[in-house]
């Protein structure tokens, strides 16, 4: 590669970065405080509306009902009627139901909610995934997913302190402040769903940010790529069901995303049951000590998983890291060594999640990517109704153990997979190409 092609390269790759990661990152934060704040709400909800933990746990999980039956007829509206219309959509939708919770007066109240919030933000996340491969390689599209998900970590970095303070503090017209939290924290979702309309580009051709240059050699790169795939990966949309691989992958997400889960709905109350002498202050920022370690791990993890160019033992590695850590949680009734444990867990948890949105994308061509992301999502955010739920009906070591088995479980199944990424020669040869296009 000469000098200019690989100047316009680094250069297209860090606008595209700096335009699109940011803005997806707090998105998704937003997505993900809202979905799991009504762990710190059971906090004071649950005994205001006299919650058992059977009760909690079904609501924790019913939110993953509705994401799993609308996921994929999201991602194909998405697919056709472009990104920043469909997200808006969902962002304005999930942010209105989401502050609706807080006049919740009954179990069947928030059952309903709690549905009709999956409904709505169906299909945000495989979306985002899907929108970062019409603007990334396979070989950015590590770093770039892990950069997104770190919301999750992050989001329960923010959500643990902000929403016990609300709690805490906002009292407002006599509401109680679990209720004024739903409120305050579902409002950012609207506004920031109007500003998507304007901020979003759909397509590279698009965007006015890049020049002509730049916009044709991305293009060129991106169509290289996926008729790369196309000779590797000759599936259609009817026999990618047939093939054992996507439902691998559901499974093994499925396992990730119901520990993520479990965890992130059930650690306030995790924490309060070891040590009922804390405060809803002092349980919200330990509740971030797990986040703050996952965030550097996560990056890290996504960044040596590019360089490498390897994904399959980067993903078992996780599982065992996160293995090791539930099942150190069984063992211990101490506060701190259960948030240490559980920040272990989480290491494994959470540098999972970023290599495994680049591996999955390499199972599927332009044409079966939309159905094929959004249906391995749908089917793993069952998880995400399964492990909240095996944390309200198991004592805290039995649900613990479980959860550590399962992964180990998840462990076997990526030893039957193998990589699908490009072969080292094979990214050279395409760059070469590039290089001569350019030349000419």
């Amino acid at each position: 590669m000469n000098n200019a092609t690989e100047t316009l390269e680094k250069r297209v790759i860090r606008k595209t970065m700096r335009r699109i990661l940011p803005f997806a990152l707090l998105l998704y934060i937003i997505a993900y405080l809202d979905r799991v704040n009504l762990g710190y709400a059971a906090l004071q909800m649950n005994a205001d509306l006299a919650l058992t933990a059977e009760v909690f746990g079904l609501l924790s999980g019913i939110f993953f009902i509705g994401y799993f039956l609308f996921e994929v007829p999201s991602n194909m509206i998405m697919h056709k009627v472009g990104a920043k219309i469909w997200i808006a959509r969902i962002m304005v939708t999930w942010g209105i139901i989401s502050s609706l919770t807080a006049w919740a007066q009954t179990p069947m109240h928030l059952y309903i909610l709690r549905f009709l919030l999956g409904v709505a933000e169906a299909g945000f996340f495989p979306g985002i995934i899907l929108y970062l491969t019409y603007w990334f390689r396979v070989q950015e599209r590590g770093r770039a997913a892990a950069f997104i998900i770190i919301a999750m970590p992050i989001g329960g970095m923010i959500g643990g302190p902000l929403s016990t303070w609300i709690m805490t503090n906002v009292e407002w017209l006599g509401w109680t402040g679990w209720r004024w939290m739903f409120v305050l924290e579902g409002l950012p979702a609207v506004l920031l769903g109007i500003v998507t309309l304007f901020y979003l580009t759909d397509r590279p051709r698009k965007a006015k940010w890049l020049t002509d240059e730049e916009k044709n050699w991305l293009e060129t790169e991106l169509t290289k790529e996926q008729q790369q795939k196309k000779q590797t990966t000759k599936t259609s949309k009817k026999e990618m069901f047939k093939d054992s691989n996507i439902w691998k992958l559901s499974f093994i997400y499925f396992l990730n995303f119901g520990a993520v889960y479990g965890l992130a709905f059930w650690l306030p109350s995790i924490i309060k049951s070891v040590s009922e002498t804390l405060s809803l202050t002092s349980i919200g920022w330990l509740s971030t000590i797990p986040s703050i370690i996952a965030i550097p791990s996560m990056i890290l993890w996504a960044w040596h998983s590019d360089k490498t160019n390897e994904r399959r033992g980067h993903l078992m590695i996780s599982f065992v890291i996160a293995a090791i850590g539930f099942i150190g949680c069984g063992f211990t009734s101490s506060a701190y060594m259960t948030i240490a444990c559980i920040a272990f867990a989480a290491i494994g948890l959470y540098s999972f999640s970023g290599v495994f949105m680049s591996y999955v994308t390499t199972f599927f061509t332009d044409s079966t990517a939309p159905v094929g992301i959004a249906t391995v999502n749908s089917l793993a955010s069952l998880g995400g109704f399964f492990g909240p739920m095996v944390f309200g009906y198991f004592t805290f070591s039995t649900g613990m153990f479980f959860v550590g088995a399962l992964l180990f479980t998840a462990f076997l199944v990526l030893l039957t997979m193998k990589n699908r990424e490009p072969e080292r020669s094979a990214v050279e040869a395409s760059q070469q190409q590039t290089v001569s296009a350019f030349k000419k």
